[in-house]
């Protein structure tokens, strides 16, 4: 397909996202200058090109990588290689690779200019789009962070084929989310095209990388910095991040789970048939992704409650208004804890 450039402009920037760019033309995307690269171990053995001739900070792969430590090692080795306020930050990776090189970039000499190619599903749809940026703190997701916007992102969904199932797979609960919150026909139609997704088919895949990165830069757009129409985007995210601190499970399969529980939330609310949650559960199982956890509730309402997003004693909850709309709510911390316990785990 033709690269189709998805505008994204915010207070913090103007973002351009490239859906269907190759990698081998990142060099037409480049500023002339000084440009340094950052990627992981997996990106760096399998894509060596993009970094022939820039300087490169080689991370381990995962999580385990977003932390402050991370940044300040970036940060002298930026200062060893001689890079100034002109200096260009290249994130070559997934959500957490950028992540990473979001916030370095926002934060060195009080900030330079940078931009991303991401290579996974979650990056391309999700993680690398809308300028925000941030590490973790005692396993407590993106406590530490800022918003600033790439200059581009750069989306070659040929690079997908690479990828491990696992994570295509995970990068599919942020496809679903966005279909939940914008589109009923786009969830439609990953219901219907259930077995060319998972075959990688160009069409189908093109088709839900653009469509999904339409709905989150039209949302940011709107509300860069999370005070209202922004927060739709945490749909599934408020009770899966809870999941993920205390099941250590990846993002995409944590925020699967939340995508349940606000949808049992909305049946509660009356908001949600039951007939829509059953075919939200069923979509989510179609492609392998839980929805269930063995951790008790409790225990998962305990870190709920260390979320960056509470304010006193409740938490914007994103719920859904039947399949391709949701709206936000305060829910209080009791209120929750009175539906938990209802749901007997």
């Amino acid at each position: 397909m033709n690269p189709q450039p998805i505008i994204l402009t915010g207070k913090f920037g103007t973002s351009t996202v490239w859906v269907g760019e190759r990698i081998g033309n990142l060099a037409e995307h480049l500023p002339s200058g000084s440009v340094f690269a950052i990627t992981d171990e997996n990106l760096y053995r399998h894509y060596p090109e993009p970094f022939k001739d820039i300087p490169v900070f080689v991370l381990k792969p995962g999580e385990q990588s977003k932390t402050i430590a991370s940044i300040e090692e970036i940060c002298r080795w930026l200062m060893d290689q001689g890079a100034g306020r002109d200096a260009f930050i290249l994130g070559v990776g997934g959500g957490v690779v950028c992540d990473i090189a979001g916030f370095a970039a926002s934060v060195f000499m009080r900030g330079v200019a940078f931009g991303f190619v991401a290579t996974s599903l979650l990056g391309q749809v999700d993680g690398c789009i809308g300028g925000k940026n941030g590490v973790n703190l005692d396993g407590y997701k993106n406590i530490i962070g800022n918003f600033s916007q790439p200059r581009f992102v750069i989306c070659d969904t040929r690079m997908l084929h690479t990828l491990p199932e696992v994570e295509f797979r995970n990068g599919l609960a942020e496809v679903i989310k966005h279909a939940l919150i914008a589109d009923g026909e786009m969830f439609d139609y990953i219901r219907k095209h259930h077995d060319d997704i998972l075959r990688l088919k160009p069409e189908a895949i093109n088709y839900l990388v653009k469509r999904s990165v339409e709905i989150k830069a039209a949302i940011v757009s709107a509300d860069e910095r999370e005070q209202g129409e922004r927060r739709k985007l945490n749909l599934g995210h408020t009770w899966g991040h809870a999941v993920e601190k205390t099941d250590g499970i990846p993002h995409g399969q944590a925020v699967s789970i939340g995508l349940e529980f606000a949808a049992a939330l909305s049946v509660k609310k009356d908001l949600l048939s039951h007939n829509d949650r059953e075919e939200i559960a069923g979509l989510l199982k179609k492609f392998r992704l839980p929805v269930k956890t063995q951790t008790p509730n409790r225990e998962i309402f305990e870190a709920l409650q260390k979320d960056k997003k509470k304010e006193n004693d409740y938490l914007y909850f994103i719920l859904m208004d039947g399949i391709g709309k949701v709206r936000v709510e305060p829910v209080t911390l009791s209120e929750l804890l009175s539906f938990i316990c209802q749901q007997g785990t």
